[in-house]
């Protein structure tokens, strides 16, 4: 009896002659089916002397026609390893073909053969080839596999038994690059345990994947349950991430409507907002639609995270024209060379290469345009880096907001909006502090101008420019340490698409004045976001990659608040998750005089000075030091 390991060697060393020599192999092996089809109807009615000689006075006849018609129908330029019906139904052409030329060719030159000759020799030759075709498929695929396993192959778990994993089934045995063997299936459906999907078992519930893992000697794991809700999403995730396998998930389902054989190609990591536990928030379009469709919308910062999603969404929405402004001009091309690939000439867009410190390219721009709206994303925002520069951050997110708002009320524009953050609240850095005073200078303007001003405030952004994810992934791709600024630290977090939906929708239903927030859930701790960001990529927190905690930097909170202040001041919207902030009450002579200090303090450099005024404009701000914010904490 031959062992295992007899039949794999057998297998290795046929698919390597196969795949060496696979073309004159496949001529080999088709003459010598058409020599024994030729014969096979002279044997069938038994052996005469006069029979052997017509076979030999025509065989080499039917073996040069035949042969010649699978060379010139190109039957030999197939690459059987992925064949398909296509493929067989061409050999059948050819077979067809052949033996009606044979036919023909034998009439015409008055040599004899017996109809049942032509017959049989038809339905053998035109049988085996087919066969022999569907064989050698078979040896290389199997061969493959073999030469594969003697090197590495991976072995994985697929959540789910639907439609998707069938496709992903059928992929992997038409195309594995990534050297998959599917060792087993899992899904909720008590039906489907204990049955097979293309020879893989269904072996349990979600809840024993921990069990299946050890059992299978599982090392990767996909979820391909595309239409799954969030919170069964992230219960099975949280059940994955304590099996030390790597985890990947097939997209949402509208993805999938396309040609299942890219379907392994569209296999993406699981990414941390996988893990929010919250519904994606999904705002009605179709006011957000009319408000944008044929207006001309400015958007400052447009080549930046947030910016740059503005102008993906309102290219949607059919504007009369787009203008990109961006001090940067990298990012600024970016988003430019990526709009003219999706919607080419159908959309009229300029980009704009300026600060929105320069307040006379500014003034140029808007007269130069019929402006519309104004969507104001430019800002610097990264805390640490403002409370070392806070002179640049008074220069661009306070001097630079007046500008632009200046030019939109001379210009008597019909709407600007502040992209906001909740830094803006309580501030206890310069970043903060400069958005907050940014959300006074609209608030004030709202009140003597024909322009509507607006603030949309919201927390971190998944993804963004400056987010802690990215740093999180290059710190676990380079083997660790991961760096969490305070073990109890929490953020507000929201995916790029919401945060700029929340901007449109609020901007089409604002009257002027507002500063509306998001309802963002509950807060996520940044240290269980790092757990889980290192239990993604199959490594355990604290024995494959350490957390380190660094202290909280300069200006940082423990927490993130979203609103100044709650109860009687807070104003529930008739759009869900949407909130609005009422205006406090400031003296507007007072701003715009300390405001026109502060630039001055700036351009000099007299950061004491510069601290000082901030504390005039914004009463709740309160420099700490990250040392001691920690102990305001617990007496708050």
């Amino acid at each position: 009896m031959f062992t295992g390991g007899t039949m794999s060697s057998i297998y290795n060393c046929i698919y390597k002659l196969l795949n060496k020599h696979r073309k004159y192999v496949l001529m080999l092996i088709d003459t010598f089916i058409v020599v024994i089809s030729y014969l096979s109807p002279h044997i069938i009615s038994g052996v005469h002397p006069e029979k052997f000689k017509w076979f030999m006075n025509t065989w080499y006849i039917y073996v040069i026609i035949y042969m010649a018609t699978f060379i010139i129908m190109g039957v030999y330029k197939n690459i059987w390893r992925y064949a398909g019906i296509q493929d067989i139904y061409k050999c059948l052409k050819a077979s067809v073909t052949a033996n009606l030329i044979f036919f023909i060719i034998t009439k015409s030159a008055n040599i004899f053969v017996r109809y049942y000759v032509y017959l049989v020799a038809f339905i053998v030759t035109s049988f085996c080839t087919m066969a022999i075709r569907v064989v050698y498929r078979a040896v290389l695929i199997i061969g493959e596999k073999g030469s594969k396993k003697l090197s590495h192959y991976t072995n994985i778990m697929i959540v789910g038994a639907g439609q998707a994993t069938v496709a992903i089934l059928n992929e992997i045995s038409r195309n594995n690059p990534n050297n998959y063997v599917v060792r087993c299936i899992v899904d909720d459906d008590k039906i489907k345990i204990g049955r097979n999907i293309n020879s893989v078992p269904v072996v349990s519930s979600t809840d024993e994947i921990p069990i299946m893992v050890k059992r299978y000697d599982v090392e990767e794991i996909i979820l391909s349950i595309p239409s799954v809700d969030k919170d069964n999403k992230k219960r099975i995730l949280d059940i994955c991430a304590d099996t030390r396998c790597k985890l990947k998930i097939l997209p949402e389902v509208y993805s999938l409507l396309t040609n299942d054989n890219e379907i392994l190609n569209k296999i993406r990591e699981v990414q941390v907002e996988d893990l929010l536990g919250r519904e994606p928030i999904i705002f009605d379009c179709t006011m957000t639609k009319e408000y944008i469709q044929g207006k001309t919308v400015l958007v400052t910062g447009g080549g930046g995270s947030i910016g740059s999603e503005i102008c993906r969404q309102i290219s949607s929405y059919s504007p009369e024209r787009l203008i990109i402004l961006d001090i940067y001009e990298n990012n600024a091309y970016n988003i430019q060379q990526e709009l003219i690939r999706t919607y080419g000439d159908n959309l009229d867009m300029e980009v704009e290469i300026a600060s929105v410190r320069d307040k006379n390219k500014l003034n140029q721009l808007f007269e130069l345009n019929h402006i519309d709206i104004v969507f104001h994303a430019a800002a610097h925002k990264h805390v640490p880096l403002m409370e070392k520069n806070p002179e640049e951050a008074i220069k661009n997110n306070v001097i630079g907001t007046y500008n632009v708002v200046q030019a939109a009320h001379e210009h008597e524009i019909e709407k600007f909006v502040l992209i906001s953050t909740d830094k803006a609240v309580n501030p206890t850095n310069i970043m903060g502090a400069t958005k907050r005073i940014a959300e006074m200078i609209i608030q004030s303007y709202n009140n003597h101008s024909k322009t509507e001003f607006v603030a949309v405030r919201f927390g971190n952004v998944l993804g963004s420019n400056g987010s802690v994810i990215p740093l999180f992934k290059e710190q676990i791709k380079e083997g660790g340490p991961v760096t969490v600024t305070h073990e109890e630290i929490t953020r507000y977090f929201m995916t790029i698409p919401e945060a700029v939906q929340l901007v449109l929708r609020a901007s089409s239903m604002a009257k002027g004045g507002e500063i509306f927030v998001l309802d963002m859930g509950e807060p996520v701790k940044i240290k269980e976001l790092a757990y889980n960001l290192i239990r993604l990529s199959g490594l355990e927190p604290e024995v494959d990659i350490n957390i380190e905690y660094t202290g909280l930097r300069p200006g940082e909170k423990l927490y993130e608040e979203l609103l100044i202040s709650h109860g009687k001041n807070q104003i529930k919207t008739n759009i869900d998750k949407i909130f609005i902030e009422r205006p406090t009450e400031f003296d507007e002579q007072e701003l715009f005089e300390l405001i026109g200090q502060l630039e001055k303090a700036a351009h000099d450099l007299e950061i004491d000075r510069i601290i000082l005024l901030i504390e005039r404009l914004v009463p709740t701000y309160k420099r700490t030091l990250n040392n001691i914010y920690e102990k305001s904490i617990e007496l708050a």
